[in-house]
């Protein structure tokens, strides 16, 4: 699906009693280390093994294999079932937040999570196993499943402790990052390659993606949406892929990708305080992806 607007919504949405019945733990917001400021992690050889996070979603629930985890580089192995796809999203409180406090300001403007929280991990995971790279700084976090449909989305808690020595994550061949209002990285990416993308920009953003069918197809794609013709736009496209589903200021994931090779669009739909979505501010760029 190429439009995203249920993200900020379906989060909202868990404004009830019932979603707060729903995590099972009574959640406060504990000292994080790094919740305001976010540096650069360093990175380590490819072939080095990280610490694994097993998500299990099924469209009702989403669930994880400890409720506690050590600091940094961590691989994220996503688990879906009875759903065509599922979108494992981390949410780090910052200090003193509550559950109940981030859902209502996810219930107005996104960019609302931005004071309280960072999302720092928000891939597309396929129906069957996926994996994705995250780095997890200490704190209080919340797991939600935005693919659902649901009234009140899945959603559980877990906590991040401070490791001595933290997991750091292997080198990406290339990065692509979202700003204010556009895409920085290379215009070529590699079927099979490592890639980190990230949040450079202040505004909360989404990374998604339209397959074109050809080089001027998918630029007709781009223009489409710059004109907010997205309904057009989407009837031309030959796939669709969600990097990021959501993404705060400074966080980033990485991820080996698997997209038909050809010529995508990259897109932010999240809209602005006018109305206006990002991609009619130039939030719109075509990359080819080659075998």
């Amino acid at each position: 699906m190429l439009m995203h607007k249920r993200i900020p919504a379906a989060v909202g949405a868990a404004v009830t009693a019932t979603a707060l019945a729903a995590t099972g733990v009574a959640v406060t917001g504990v000292a994080a280390s790094a919740a305001v400021t976010r540096p650069t992690h360093p990175v380590s050889p490819a072939h080095a093994a990280l610490p694994k996070i097993f998500v299990a979603m099924n469209g009702k629930k989403i669930s994880l294999n400890r409720s506690t985890y050590a600091s940094g580089g961590a691989e994220v192995v996503s688990t879906v079932t009875h759903e065509p796809q599922g979108d494992p999203t981390f949410i780090r409180l910052d200090p003193g937040v509550t559950v109940a406090q981030l859902l209502k300001a996810a219930a107005g403007d996104p960019n609302n999570i931005a004071l309280i929280a960072s999302v720092v991990f928000s891939p597309q995971a396929n129906k069957g196993t996926s994996t994705a790279q995250a780095y997890l700084a200490p704190g209080c976090y919340v797991a939600v499943d935005l693919a659902t449909n649901a009234k009140v989305p899945p959603l559980t808690t877990f906590k991040v402790t401070k490791a001595a020595s933290p997991a750091k994550l292997p080198k990406p061949k290339a990065t692509v990052a979202s700003i204010e209002f556009g895409f920085r990285g290379p215009g070529r990416l590699r079927d099979g390659e490592l890639v980190r993308f990230a949040n450079h920009g202040f505004l909360v953003h989404m990374i998604v993606a339209a397959r074109g069918r050809n080089a001027a197809g998918a630029r007709e794609i781009a223009r489409l949406l710059k004109a907010g013709k997205d309904g057009k736009a989407q009837r031309l496209a030959t796939g669709f892929y969600s990097f990021v589903n959501i993404m705060t200021h400074g966080a980033y994931q990485q991820q080996v990708i698997h997209n038909r090779p050809g010529y995508w669009v990259l897109a932010c739909f999240m809209d602005t305080q006018d109305g206006r979505e990002h991609t009619q501010l130039g939030m719109e760029r075509v990359i080819r992806i080659v075998k």
